[in-house]
């Protein structure tokens, strides 16, 4: 009796429900409330213009956002949009330039003369960004903050050279060319740093819904630069000095955002100057910095002229990782299987001082746990070549010391240990005890 009046209570007792929306549990609105007492009741929560915003900004950012993403996303994206904007709007003078100087609309002009020109210029960038790759190819994602903004620059270079070409009509093929040839690694490493840089950006295994994202916040900047850059065109033709006045300008702005963009991010992985700048803190300090202040210590331009430079030795320019054998002079090799050797027995590297410089032989079956260590094990040989002390005894005894607890003070602000960012190591070794006649490990 007990149930069935449970039962009949429950029934005079209808559900409210609630109707919710998002993508992600962590970014739910509520969007209306039904219930049926004393008739039924729909109330919505929100405006309708509200839900359609919501809707349209689902297709620019990623699902979840802001909680899927990095901090340092939002104000990379806005710099990146801003300076695609002033590229697209760029390109629509340069090749307004170069299709002037092909000949188009002119009598004179040949078909097949302007498609074989066409054909070079393309063949010029196929050619150059295959040999880029092979050069730098494994570079990349070690320093993808620097070659993120030497590819945009490498693209205002090859857009000067296009709006150079109509000045230079005895020299147009190969003006052409050298425009495509620097364009041409732009498309390299723009897009391999773009795949490190989503895989830093994405905290919910989300790199896919990141990279899509990114197609349609670029997709929305071009249209909108491609308007603007037809509306300059036509405001500027038969103006040669706001034609170069407009690119110029544009140009700036366009090194300005890149500049900014890569300054914003806070990139947590390790490798061969945020190595050197953690490790040498640490020593002076005890203390590991966050990612957030490394990013403004480290460099995003080739050259050294960044105020950390001038104030502190970088480490890492005096550590050579993956040194070949064979490289080594005679005395140099004498005291590498004498002496040297026997202060690595259990490690699967070998330190070698060569005229101030830290040399690593990396062990051919050393894994990536192995060389982040021997790297760090260099920087700190290279940071007591200073004092008077012997390099290799002194680094030996902060290495049992200190590594550990650095290690650990580094994932606890953040940073990613598992693996050191670097080039492909070319050239590794094995070597074997003569004494017990047993590979040392």
């Amino acid at each position: 009796m007990e149930v069935i009046s449970d039962v009949t209570k429950s029934q005079h007792q209808p559900l409210i429900i609630e109707e919710w929306n998002g993508s992600s549990s962590t970014k739910l609105f509520k969007t209306a409330t039904i219930s049926a007492s004393p008739s039924l009741y729909v109330h919505r929560s929100g405006s309708r213009f509200n839900h359609i915003w919501r809707r349209v900004l689902q297709a620019f950012v990623p699902e979840g956002f802001p909680s899927s993403v990095t901090p340092d996303y939002v104000p990379f994206q806005v710099w990146d949009s801003l300076q695609g904007l002033s590229t697209y709007i760029r390109t629509m003078l340069s090749t307004q330039a170069l299709l002037s100087a092909i000949g188009v609309g002119e009598k004179s002009a040949t078909v097949i003369g302007a498609t074989f020109q066409w054909f070079l210029r393309d063949l010029t960038g196929m050619l150059g960004s295959v040999l880029f790759t092979f050069y730098q190819g494994s570079n990349l994602d070690s320093n993808a903050k620097m070659w993120r903004l030497v590819a945009d620059l490498m693209n205002d270079l090859g857009m000067l050279m296009d709006l150079l070409s109509p000045l230079f009509p005895s020299a147009f093929v190969f003006v052409v060319c050298l425009g495509s040839l620097s364009r041409s690694f732009t498309g390299v490493a723009s897009g391999a740093t773009r795949a490190a840089l989503t895989q830093h950006f994405a905290l919910q295994n989300n790199a896919a819904d990141i990279s899509a994202k990114e197609g349609s916040q670029e997709t929305m900047a071009t249209m909108i630069g491609m308007a603007l850059g037809m509306l300059l065109a036509r405001i500027t033709t038969g103006n040669p000095l706001a034609i170069w006045f407009s690119f110029l300008s544009l140009t700036m702005f366009h090194i300005y955002a890149n500049y900014r963009a890569v300054r914003c991010l806070a990139l947590t992985s390790l490798n061969f100057e945020r190595s050197s700048i953690l490790l040498q803190h640490f020593m002076e300090t005890d203390q590991v910095l966050s990612p957030e202040q490394v990013s403004t210590m480290e460099h995003v331009l080739p050259m050294r002229t960044t105020s950390w430079s001038s104030k502190n030795k970088l480490l890492h320019m005096r550590v050579d990782l993956g040194l070949r054998v064979s490289s080594l002079s005679h005395l140099e090799m004498r005291d590498l299987l004498h002496s040297t050797a026997a202060l690595y027995e259990k490690a699967s590297y070998l330190l070698v001082e060569k005229k101030g410089i830290v040399g690593v032989i990396v062990h051919k079956d050393s894994t990536a746990t192995d060389v982040l260590q021997s790297y760090i094990h260099a920087l700190v040989m290279a940071n007591l070549m200073d004092g008077n002390k012997s390099v290799h005894s002194g680094s030996q005894s902060w290495m049992d010391k200190q590594y550990d607890v650095f290690l650990h003070k580094l994932k606890l602000s953040g940073w990613k240990t598992e693996r050191l960012l670097a080039p492909s190591i070319i050239w590794r070794a094995n070597w074997i005890s003569e004494a017990s006649d047993k590979k040392i490990d």
